[in-house]
């Protein structure tokens, strides 16, 4: 929070970047296609490429926010409103959708399963979209979009055949289709943990069961104001968004929904998995607790005996019995053994 302090008191719309990573130079690659099959990719650092005209559609890909000259050049370009390279810049931002003359704006959370640490990283992604053109910006230099730059080289799909509207559709979908990919990798470590529960329940099987419940609120903080984005964004009557690419955009509503569904399952399943190491770890003390008492019982009657004749009195006749110490064992070994015999068949042992 404290680079958040640093925009207290400055007007709207001042880029200052709030992020914590710090890249030496920005990634910018300029992709740029049109339906005939011409295709132009450039990479820069430390400025953006100049977009050559009369190609169908332009997509700047920045990574690394740490330049705000950068950010503000394109965004004169583009003439960006001043308050969406704000939120660029402010990489807290909560997933969202805006609508502004001739552009869209969308902030969609990308998400990454570290099964070791069992932590979820999230990286703010921002897409602006308007007419012919689509700019995507995130702090991270890893490369979100492989799956989608692979298609435009290879003229594969329907990427080169339709407008900006559809590659901005690709790239969120791409993000979406990723928390797929999480959420399989933490259905891993859930069965994993439910069988090490039931093997034997540790300090660490509880230490995992908190850091999932952690990580499945985060999920819930990123995935569910994004359902709520992209249901704005299919009712949205930008004439950004073509009709033909509407339907596809509704596919991506569903997926979210279905995410977010699988979310709010695995919260249950760690409660479950809570509950679970309770009972275990309630089953194995109640285990112990059943065989010392087991054990108090045996001994209870044979202490009593021993109490008794290690008396000091003179008058006790079994004292000088010639086999009082051995009658004595006998009486002992078979109360014990009678006992035994006695939990063996009510099934206590």
């Amino acid at each position: 929070m404290a680079k958040k302090k640093r925009k207290t008191g400055l007007p709207p719309g001042t880029l200052v970047f709030t992020g914590r990573k710090r890249l030496e130079f920005p990634n910018v690659t300029l992709i740029q296609y049109d339906r005939e099959g011409s295709l132009q990719e450039r990479h820069a650092q430390d400025a953006a490429p100049l977009a050559d005209e009369g190609m169908h559609v332009t997509w700047y890909d920045v990574r690394g926010l740490h330049n705000e000259e950068l950010i503000e050049e394109l965004g004169a370009r583009y003439q960006i409103h001043p308050l969406v390279l704000e939120d660029v810049l402010d990489t807290q931002q909560r997933p969202k959708f805006e609508e502004y003359e001739g552009a869209i704006f969308i902030i969609i959370h990308a998400l990454t399963f570290d099964a070791e640490n069992l932590k979820i990283k999230t990286e703010q992604v921002a897409l602006y979209a308007g007419e012919g053109f689509v700019l995507t910006f995130q702090e991270d230099e890893a490369d979100l979009f492989p799956g989608v730059r692979g298609r435009i080289e290879s003229s594969l799909g329907r990427i080169r055949k339709r407008g900006a509207d559809y590659l901005a559709y690709s790239l969120l979908d791409n993000i979406v289709d990723h928390y797929y990919v999480v959420l399989d990798q933490m259905e891993e470590v859930l069965n994993q943990l439910e069988e090490d529960i039931l093997a034997n329940p540790s300090r660490h099987s509880k230490a995992g069961i908190h850091s999932l419940k952690l990580q499945s609120i985060l999920l819930r903080k990123s995935i569910s104001p994004l359902r709520e984005a992209i249901g704005r964004l299919t009712r949205s009557e930008s004439p950004v968004i073509r009709e033909d690419t509407r339907i596809f955009l509704r596919d991506l509503y569903d997926h979210t929904i279905q995410v977010m569904d699988t979310i709010e399952t695995f919260r249950d399943v760690v409660s479950g998995l809570y509950d679970l190491y309770l009972s275990e770890i309630s089953f194995r003390m109640n285990s112990v607790i059943k065989v010392l008492t087991i054990i108090s019982t045996i001994f209870i009657p044979l202490t009593f005996l021993a109490g008794i004749y290690g008396m000091n009195f003179d008058n006790m006749p079994e004292l000088h019995w010639r086999y009082g110490y051995f009658i004595l064992w006998g009486v002992m070994v078979a109360v014990g053994l009678g006992l035994v015999y006695l939990f063996r068949v009510k099934k206590w042992l």
